[in-house]
């Protein structure tokens, strides 16, 4: 079977289609035949060596991937062949609080990842997917959409007529944007680009903020919300955006950490925080009921991932390249 692996080194350069053994289903494994993939930031960060450096060389980028199975192991119960499912992130995080152990068997690094033509998988890691989507779409869920839900409605509470704000119209920023709407929120996007914010509008953003015209967006984002500031924040800028939320967000507030596009440290000021009564927590994707939970609303409202680009499997590298530029909305994926 056909595979692609950071190789030797680290790098863009370093991507590789290689010839791998067809994989067996084992005791309550089942192996998928891949139909599409979908590219996330940290897959960009792991291929430049930039997320972990320490990871074990060759590996097989990719944490998502949508197919069908094609053969069960003995005792396998929850699939059988024929279903179309996706991996969840965590392997082992079926559900609960996340652990260290069940964190640490994530797709993609360090377990091998789904750019690749067949993954025999545990069952229990298996998810099966809303029967309405394309496979690319199906594909765009493991990560970003199950991080946008995750942060949003279990961490966040968010409820019907709060406001929430997106940064940017990556992936994860333009899911939380779809699920914001779903339950009935007002939602604020910011970008760079005035195309799109349109964009974002045409999906039920309600405000759009260009933070190159208007560099003072916290400013402008409480003006939006007639000076108390907003509910939710999905903050994936990191460093360079971390103090304006705090002066955006309200009294009480919830703020999402989920990237550092922008850089990992920057000076809090604590008292903010302390005096808010501000919640700010970190969001490492979510467990497989979590993903189930998710897709039982997706499935129920019949939403569509926003998929930018579709690049064929021979051309992984420029899917990389294209994330790189940061010229993307929503989603790019790999087609098999």
């Amino acid at each position: 079977m056909r595979a692609i692996e950071i190789q030797n080194k680290f790098g863009l350069d370093s991507l590789t289609q290689v010839e791998r053994p067809d994989p067996t289903a084992g005791p309550f494994h089942a192996v998928i035949k891949l139909r599409a993939a979908s590219l996330n930031y940290r897959d960009l960060l792991t291929v430049q060596g930039k997320y972990n450096p320490r990871l074990p060389l060759p590996l097989v980028p990719l944490s998502d991937g949508v197919g069908e199975v094609v053969a069960i192991g003995e005792g396998v119960t929850r699939v059988k062949p024929g279903d179309r499912v996706a991996a969840s992130f965590s392997q082992k995080w079926l559900g609960g609080e996340p652990a260290r152990a069940k964190l640490g068997a994530s797709l993609g690094g360090p377990l091998d990842g789904m750019l690749t033509e067949y993954r025999a998988l545990h069952e229990e890691g298996l998810v099966h997917v809303p029967a309405h989507l394309t496979d690319d779409e199906a594909a765009t869920l493991p990560c970003a959409a199950v991080t946008a839900w995750n942060s949003l409605i279990n961490m966040g509470g968010l409820r019907a007529g709060e406001t929430v704000l997106v940064q940017g119209t990556g992936g994860v920023s333009i899911f939380a944007l779809q699920f914001a709407k779903l339950a009935g929120a007002r939602v604020i996007v910011t970008s760079s680009s005035d195309e799109k914010l349109a964009r974002a509008k045409t999906l039920g953003a309600n405000f759009g903020i260009n933070y190159t015209t208007t560099p003072d967006w916290d400013k402008r984002a409480k003006e939006l919300t007639g000076g108390i500031g907003v509910d939710h924040i999905i903050e994936v800028g990191g460093a360079g955006t971390f103090g304006k939320s705090l002066r955006a967000i309200k009294i009480g507030g919830h703020i999402g950490l989920i990237g550092n596009l922008t850089g990992n440290a920057t000076e809090v000021n604590l008292v903010q925080i302390l005096m808010q009564n501000l919640r700010i927590q970190g969001v490492l994707v979510g467990s497989r009921d979590t993903f189930e939970e998710m897709n039982r609303a997706i499935s129920l409202h019949e939403m569509r991932p926003v998929i930018d680009r579709v690049f064929a499997f021979e051309e992984a590298r420029q899917a990389f390249e294209h994330m790189a530029n940061g010229s993307h909305f929503g989603k790019i994926c790999i087609k098999f």
